[in-house]
């Protein structure tokens, strides 16, 4: 149990004095990357489903190749 304890006091030392934390500043500007990257992604994943979504059944949206195989299957 001890050994515990010492683990904790240890562990909480180190996060305390040790640990360099960011500054506010710094954890905005990483935010606002992350939030960028994430909305890039977003973007060219939908663009992969609007271009190369081919529903079955009878979706409104089948994609560009879904319009492809409507009209050359006819």
């Amino acid at each position: 149990m001890a050994n515990i304890i010492q683990y904790i006091e240890e562990s909480f030392g180190e996060l305390v004095h040790k640990v360099t934390w960011p500054t506010w500043n710094q954890l905005q500007s990483s935010a606002i990357v992350v939030l960028v990257a994430s909305l890039i992604f977003a973007l060219i994943i939908f663009a992969m489903d609007f271009v190369f979504g081919i529903n079955s059944g009878d979706s409104f949206w089948k994609g560009i190749l879904g319009f492809y195989y409507s009209i050359v299957q006819q």
